[in-house]
């Protein structure tokens, strides 16, 4: 019972921000092209956000460690709060601003609240590490939830709101509100170990040097995500003038994903034992 309320509580702060996340997804791209930019301009405006991301994600676990993984919660709902506020604005260097915040901001959201958690879990509560998948997979099911919803709703708000296209990111503000809200009152603060972050750079390079094939990982990952980050930038294009409905659309991409999930866990799992690569 102890750990099914600890869970609950790790549930109801990360939650509302995956919500959030998911929703600022489905109509990004029409949002820019309302506001009248050239698809080189929002090129530009989707490079922002990347960018930010992958740069902050050099130093996000050093940064989070020595901050405070409660604070960097926190944290990341008010950067990416202000940004989907800033998407209200016409001027593009606000836009461009919003982008760089919201690339922080998830990089936070993918750094902060997993390390916050395994924390708690391991030193504060001394659970045992065997329960540590059973909270990930609640997670990684209810993200899947989240995402598919995230595509109706957004399509539903931008529809029956005066506000098109911009009203999921105004949708949003609520849920990054009460993630950052439940966690900075419910959570207990945590800390890592002080570490250079040229230091902590230098290990996690030496690491991959010394290990063939977690340097062969990273770089099929990364070609991995650079595919689908070229396929977040089309999609919109290539449907929109077909009269697809791009959250529908999206939540079809979502679900997809998460079949294949549950396709693979039960090839890997399963009677045919099936064998990544």
């Amino acid at each position: 019972p102890a750990f099914r309320a600890f869970q609950r509580q790790f549930l109801l702060g990360y939650l509302p921000a995956l919500a959030a996340d998911w929703l600022q997804g489905p109509l990004l791209f029409q949002l820019l092209q309302s506001r009248g930019f050239l698809r080189s301009q929002i090129a530009a405006l989707y490079s922002c956000g990347f960018a930010s991301n992958v740069a902050f994600g050099l130093v996000s676990g050093v940064f989070v460690d020595r901050l405070g993984r409660k604070k960097s919660c926190v944290l990341s709902s008010g950067l990416c709060s202000v940004s989907c506020l800033l998407l209200l604005s016409q001027d593009f260097l606000a836009l461009a601003a919003a982008r760089l915040l919201v690339g922080l901001g998830t990089s936070l959201l993918f750094s902060a609240f997993e390390s916050w958690y395994i924390h708690e879990h391991l030193e504060r509560h001394d659970f045992p590490a065997e329960w540590i998948p059973d909270t990930f997979s609640r997670v990684a099911l209810w993200n899947s939830g989240l995402a598919v919803a995230a595509g109706l709703l957004a399509e539903l708000v931008a529809e029956g709101l005066a506000l098109g296209p911009v009203a999921p990111f105004l949708l949003a503000v609520p849920f990054l509100a009460l993630s950052g809200i439940f966690a900075g009152k419910n959570w207990d603060e945590n800390y890592g170990k002080s570490r250079p972050c040229g230091k902590a750079c230098g290990e996690g390079l030496r690491g991959l040097a010394s290990d063939p094939r977690a340097l062969l990982l990273g770089l099929v990952q990364a070609l991995v995500e650079s595919i689908l980050l070229i396929f977040a930038f089309l999609w919109t294009p290539v449907l929109e003038p077909h009269g697809i409905p791009l959250g529908i659309a999206f939540s079809g991409f979502t679900a997809a994903g998460a079949a294949g999930s549950a396709l693979f866990r039960r090839g890997v799992a399963g009677k045919l034992r099936l064998q990544p690569l």
